[in-house]
C-alpha cells in the first residue's frame, strides 16, 4: 500500500482555496482562518462532535484540527457572537486584525469558513455542529449553510 501525500494535501489545500476564493484574500489568511475556526470550533462542541467532524475532514485538514488539541479539556461556553469572534481573534493571534478586521468582517470570515465547510462535511454533521453552538453563533451559521429547518 501506497501513501498518497500529495492526494491528501491536494484536498486540504482544495478547501484552503475555496475559502481564499470566497472572501477574496491571500491563500495564507484563509489557512489561517480555518485553522483558528477549527481551534475554537474544537473547544466549543463536544468531543463525540469534534470526532464525528474529524472523521469526514479531508486527511490534511485532520492535522490542523487536531494539531495541539487537548481532548481532555471541558467545553468551553459562550454566550454571545462576540465572545466567539473574540476567541477567533486571540487564537488568530498578531495576525487577527488582518485576517478578521472588524466585526463585520469577522461574522463574514466564519460564514465563509461554514459554507466551505459544507462542501466537505454532510448536512447532518452540519447541523450538529450548528445545534451545539450558542444561540446567535448557529444562527449565523445556519444563514451560511442555508440550512432551511430550525436546529435545536
Amino acid at each position: 500500500m501506497s501513501l498518497e501525500f500529495d492526494q491528501y494535501a491536494a484536498k486540504g489545500n482544495e478547501l484552503i482555496n475555496r475559502l481564499a476564493e470566497d472572501l477574496m484574500i491571500p491563500r495564507d489568511s484563509a489557512g489561517r482562518i480555518v485553522r483558528s475556526l477549527f481551534h475554537v470550533l474544537r473547544k466549543r462542541i463536544s468531543l463525540e462532535e469534534s470526532f464525528q467532524l474529524i472523521a469526514q475532514l479531508p486527511m490534511a485538514l485532520k492535522g490542523v484540527y487536531v494539531d495541539g488539541w487537548n481532548p481532555n479539556g471541558n467545553i468551553e461556553r459562550i454566550q454571545h457572537l462576540k465572545e466567539f469572534l473574540d476567541d477567533i481573534r486571540l487564537e488568530d493571534g498578531p495576525t487577527a486584525g488582518y485576517d478578521f478586521g472588524n466585526d463585520e468582517r469577522a461574522k463574514e470570515a466564519v460564514k465563509a469558513f461554514f459554507r466551505t465547510l459544507s462542501f466537505y462535511v454532510s448536512k447532518g454533521e452540519m447541523e450538529d455542529i450548528a445545534g451545539s453552538l450558542p444561540n446567535e453563533v448557529k444562527k449565523l451559521v445556519i444563514s451560511s449553510i442555508g440550512l432551511s429547518k430550525p436546529v435545536l
